[in-house]
């Protein structure tokens, strides 16, 4: 995109090395920077460079990085989705971002998206110096995600789960399971809109394989951002799914109301709508509007 420029960056997370892209606006000294990162078993290229290059096109600073086990990041095993890891590569990334010289570090913003909109309600309430967040679709809490997808899921998830416990135990390779498949199959993620709707987001000639270590299944239903909504300081703006099959748009409402200055805009989409055509439009431009204010970009 002209007036923006593209480097590839890394940072450290306990030992090893979170590939990142960073998003210079082009003749802006200092810019104030968001930290971004994907959903669940998700990498950066998955759909998120659109927005990454309009909040830089606005004049802000971006960080997109893969947590560790992902992408061109280092760790093993390969794709666990485990959210108190994927915490701390948040923890590490904002370390990162506030060292640089590029941009200005006493203004920084996070931004979600599913599983990570739920990543970055936590960082939030824990690190009262960021200035402002923006969570699409979050995950709040597993509970309400269970009721969304059904005990029939529940049961299959949790004896999946344990059988990938029982490897780790044992000390042997990972039990994995689909990330993502079509409803009449097992995935993590299966209701009749995750298949069509995830793999539109994996770029052509991707090499990330749909699988994750099944414990990720137990991780979830125990994860519960919605705990820490009471403690996050700064403006934060929540997108919402009210066809979300995924997300409980009640849930999300619950939580966020519990946030001290908070904007919800509901949509009528699913969720993944707000990758592509006219809702990405609309949603990016209500998004890059919110920073901007509250980052201070004129």
């Amino acid at each position: 995109m002209e007036g923006v420029r593209r480097e590839d960056r890394h940072f450290e997370s306990h030992g090893l090395r979170c590939a990142a892209w960073l998003y210079l606006p082009v003749g802006v000294e200092r810019p104030p920077v968001v930290v971004m990162a994907h959903g669940f078993g998700a990498e950066r290229s998955f759909g998120l460079e659109p927005y990454a290059l309009k909040f830089a096109g606005r004049g802000m600073a971006v960080l997109l990085f893969d947590y560790r086990g992902f992408g061109d990041s280092e760790g093993e095993p390969r794709y666990l989705v485990n959210p108190w890891r994927h915490l701390a590569d948040w923890e590490a990334a904002l370390t990162y971002v506030r060292g640089l010289e590029e941009v200005d570090s006493s203004r920084v913003a996070l931004w979600g998206t599913s599983y990570s909109g739920g990543h970055v309600l936590v960082t939030a309430a824990k690190d009262h110096r960021v200035r402002a967040a923006v969570i699409q679709v979050p995950f709040v809490n597993g509970p309400s995600s269970v009721l969304r997808t059904g005990l029939r899921h529940a049961l299959q998830a949790t004896r999946e789960a344990l059988k990938d416990v029982g490897k780790f135990l044992l000390g042997r390779k990972p039990h994995y399971v689909p990330i993502v498949s079509e409803p009449h199959e097992f995935g993590i993620l299966n209701t009749p809109e995750c298949w069509p709707g995830y793999m539109a987001l994996v770029p052509e000639g991707s090499s990330w394989e749909n699988r994750c270590p099944a414990r990720a299944a137990l991780q979830l239903l125990l994860y519960a951002p919605s705990l820490y909504t009471g403690r996050v300081r700064c403006p934060t703006l929540a997108i919402i799914g009210v066809r979300d099959s995924l997300i409980s748009p009640r849930a999300v409402e619950r939580a966020v109301s519990r946030i001290r200055e908070v904007c919800i805009l509901h949509l009528d989409a699913g969720h993944f709508d707000v990758y592509r055509g006219d809702l990405f439009l609309e949603v990016s431009e209500r998004q890059a509007e919110f920073l901007a204010r509250h980052l201070g970009v004129g």
